[in-house]
């Protein structure tokens, strides 16, 4: 189901709480986050549960690696970061873009929708994607 985007900085602000792919309801808005960026897809590559109300450390991203289909994560943590460089992003719940510190490698440990632990290096513009993401579940707002 397609949700309504959060604008709420105070919300956005909040820590998310973990999430549990084996639970029905945290499943549930790991579908939600997938149909809200397919349809957000021409102004979207990435978003996070708390984008669309929910408090769980939940994330999905257009993966270009896999042919553009939507990955999703939770619990993603970033175990390793090197290549460091200055940017500028925009956020689907944010009006303009600000300036941010990224890492152009990145390695992720995180769960799948199955449940099964996974470890994975990304790059370029999607580790920067992940990164943001990510920034999102542990309540930074840029």
């Amino acid at each position: 189901m397609i949700r309504d985007i959060t604008t709420s900085v105070d919300f956005l602000s909040k820590p998310s709480q973990p999430a549990d792919p084996t639970d029905p309801l945290d499943s549930a808005i790991a579908h939600d986050l997938a149909d809200t960026l397919k349809a957000n897809r021409d102004r979207c590559v990435g978003m996070a549960a708390n984008m669309i109300g929910e408090d769980r450390r939940i994330i999905v991203f257009v993966d270009e690696a896999m042919g553009g289909a939507v990955s999703v994560m939770f619990n993603p943590r970033i175990t390793a970061a090197d290549g460091a460089y200055d940017t500028a992003e925009g956020c689907l719940s944010l009006h303009g873009e600000r300036r941010t510190i990224r890492h152009d490698r990145i390695e992720v440990d995180y769960l799948t929708r199955t449940g099964r632990a996974r470890h994975a290096t990304f790059t370029g513009y999607a580790a920067q994607v992940i990164q943001h993401e990510i920034d999102h579940c542990d309540g930074i707002v840029i």
